[in-house]
This record gives structure tokens, C-alpha cells and sequence, in this order.
């Protein structure tokens, strides 16, 4: 791609009516830091202490114009930030985002923490196949070959444009060999790998469905609603793979849900009614909110 110049004067320029759009819309400078960080050769110092008025010749990959209407989507649209960049940041990756799959959140990086610090006690744990249900853009699925080196990971998705940005995000970051991708729902394209698994982490629809349209606009109206959607009580898909790993699991082979806020009990119960588990518990995120349940097979 050809980069474009642009005068420092007239960036600055930019960005002052830019500032005053984003108090209007009530989105954070920062955002506007960042579109301007990834898009542009300026680093955040530069950026945040405006130095760069002064210079005579910016390198950009998009004109002044282009930089306006990705702010329109932002503002006007409440396109999320990453979707319009075409990337974000989780954990230590790059990952290469769009509409087709969820932005990873920064909460959901305690997963790989937690299946880390529970292989400690169960070494066996660490090779073997791991699972990443419902993968998007890979994420998990990622961590996971690079936290075990010596385990082969599959990522499965029912959606077919999900896979596809979850392998380009594989191949980007030199772990393609690592990872299998599977197409289909839940345990569907994995049948040949029953009671083999060391590990299942899911990061599942959970939403209740009621719910999902009073979300915040970039989330509602731009993000997948299939990955959000988790059926009238939020617990549909969660029950699926509750009830069908244990097929999967290898003994004390570790099972990392991602839940909702206050779903924590319901879950639990979920698990302990299976009677197929032990080392039931929850795992609360950084902001204390009960945000994982962790469970191994018996």
C-alpha cells in the first residue's frame, strides 16, 4: 500500500475539530490517539504532546479524508475502534479483527492465567489436545499454542469467515503448525477425539437474548450477534458444552468457561448435577466480577 503524505499543520488541524466531535459523542480522546497511533508513522508521545504540528510531512496509510470518515463510522455509526483499525491487541498478540468475529476483552485473557496455573498441579495436562469452542478470531486458541508448546490445539467455529480470520491470525504469527481448525458447532467436527482432551476452554454466547439488544450500540449493532446470543436465559450453549465434554475429557482433563456476571450459581449447579466433575469453582476477573468456572473431569 502506498503511503500517503500529509502536512503536520493540517493534521493538527484535523485532530483539534476531531477532539471537539469526540466530547460531542462522548468517546475518549484516547480512541482518537489510537486510530492515529496504528494509522499514521506517529508514536503516543508525539500524538500527546501535539510535536508533530510543527513537521512538514506526515507518513499515513489513509488521507485526511479517509482518517474523517473512519471517525464518522466511530462516532455517528459507533463502529467499535478495532473494526475500523482492523486489529487489537489481547495478551501478547496482534490479532487481525472484523465484524465477522468478537473483539477479544481484555477479561477473558485470565483464562489462559487460569488453565497455566492449574496444569501446575496436573503436568500431564500440558501436551495432549486442548480445545478452544467457539474460537473467532483465534485468540485462545493462540495463547493456548504458545503457553503449551507441546500440546496440539484445536479451534473450532460454526462460522465459516470467523475460521478464516482465525487461521490468517495463525499463519501472521508463525503458529499455523500449532493449531487445527474445525468447522462446525461445539464438539461436532472433533468426534474422533473423545475422553483424549486435556483441556477445554470456551468463551460462549452467554447473553440472554432479551438482553442483547439494549447492549451498547458497538456492541449490539456491530459484533456477531451469534457470539453473543446465548438463548433466552444465557445459559444455552453453556449447558451444551457442559453436558458433552465430559464425552471429551480425558480424566481430570480441565473444563474453562467464560460466564456472565451473576450466572456464576447457576452454572455450578449446572456442573455439579452432571456428577461427571470435581474441583468445581469459580474465578473472579480483575474488576472482582465471578467470571470463569473452572471444573475437571472425574
Amino acid at each position: 500500500m502506498d503511503e500517503i503524505i500529509i502536512s503536520g499543520k493540517d493534521l493538527f488541524s484535523w485532530y483539534q475539530e476531531t477532539v471537539f466531535n469526540a466530547k460531542k459523542y462522548n468517546i475518549s480522546i484516547e480512541e482518537l490517539h489510537y486510530l492515529l497511533a496504528e494509522l499514521t508513522e506517529l508514536d503516543a508521545l508525539s500524538i500527546k504532546l501535539k510535536n508533530y504540528q510543527y513537521r512538514q510531512q506526515i507518513f499515513s496509510q489513509k488521507s485526511l479524508s479517509d482518517l474523517a470518515k473512519i471517525w464518522q463510522l466511530r462516532t455517528e455509526k459507533r463502529y467499535p475502534i478495532q473494526y475500523l483499525v482492523g486489529k487489537c491487541y489481547w495478551r501478547d498478540l496482534e490479532l487481525k479483527v472484523t465484524p465477522d468475529v468478537l473483539i477479544p476483552r481484555p477479561e477473558t485473557e485470565l483464562i489462559i492465567d487460569i488453565a497455566l496455573e492449574i496444569t501446575k498441579e496436573y503436568p500431564q495436562l500440558k501436551t495432549g489436545h486442548w480445545a478452544d469452542l467457539g474460537t473467532g478470531s483465534g485468540a485462545i486458541a493462540l495463547s493456548l499454542a504458545k503457553t503449551f508448546p507441546q500440546a496440539t490445539i484445536h479451534a473450532i467455529d460454526q462460522s465459516s469467515n470467523a475460521l478464516s480470520i482465525a487461521t490468517e491470525n495463525a499463519h501472521n504469527l508463525g503458529l499455523k503448525e500449532k493449531i487445527t481448525f474445525h468447522h462446525g458447532s461445539w464438539f461436532e467436527p472433533i468426534s474422533h477425539l473423545k475422553y483424549t482432551l486435556s483441556g477445554i476452554l470456551s468463551n460462549p454466547p452467554y447473553i440472554p437474548s432479551h438482553i442483547v439488544p439494549t447492549l451498547q450500540p458497538e456492541v449490539a449493532n456491530h459484533e456477531p450477534t451469534s457470539a453473543l446470543d446465548g438463548g433466552k436465559d444465557g445459559l444455552e450453549d453453556i449447558k451444551i458444552i457442559i453436558n458433552q465434554a465430559p464425552e471429551y475429557l480425558q480424566k481430570n482433563g480441565l473444563l474453562i468457561i467464560e460466564i456472565m456476571a451473576g450466572q456464576a450459581p447457576q452454572v455450578c449447579k449446572i456442573l455439579e448435577s452432571n456428577h461427571q466433575y470435581h474441583s468445581i469453582k469459580t474465578h473472579a476477573d480483575l474488576a472482582k466480577i465471578p467470571r470463569f468456572i473452572i471444573a475437571q473431569k472425574h
